[in-house]
């Protein structure tokens, strides 16, 4: 559950940084590298986020409003923060 809620964090703050700092970059100061590297790291991020959610789903026996909620969460700004301090902090190994 620790690794889950790390990919978490950094998943929020990936998120957070493409759409507050690099998007403004790209199109105010017309430097779209900013954009090409945090979106990078940033999906890889959420790829690791669904693997990990899969794998605690199996693990902790997550039913699907669980699972669907904890996927949604990662597609909100502020998502994962929510989660982990609503749902995973209550679920520590």
């Amino acid at each position: 559950m620790k690794n889950f809620r790390i990919i978490a964090l950094l998943e929020g703050i990936s998120f957070l940084t493409l759409m507050c700092i690099c998007m403004p970059l790209k199109y105010i100061a017309h430097m779209p590298m900013a954009v090409k590297i945090n979106g990078w790291v940033h999906g890889v991020l959420f790829i690791l986020y669904v693997i990990f959610l899969a794998q605690i789903r199996a693990q902790y026996k997550w039913n699907l409003k669980l699972t669907s909620a904890a996927f949604v969460a990662a597609l909100l700004p502020f998502g994962t923060f929510v989660l982990n301090a609503k749902i995973l902090s209550k679920q520590i190994d």
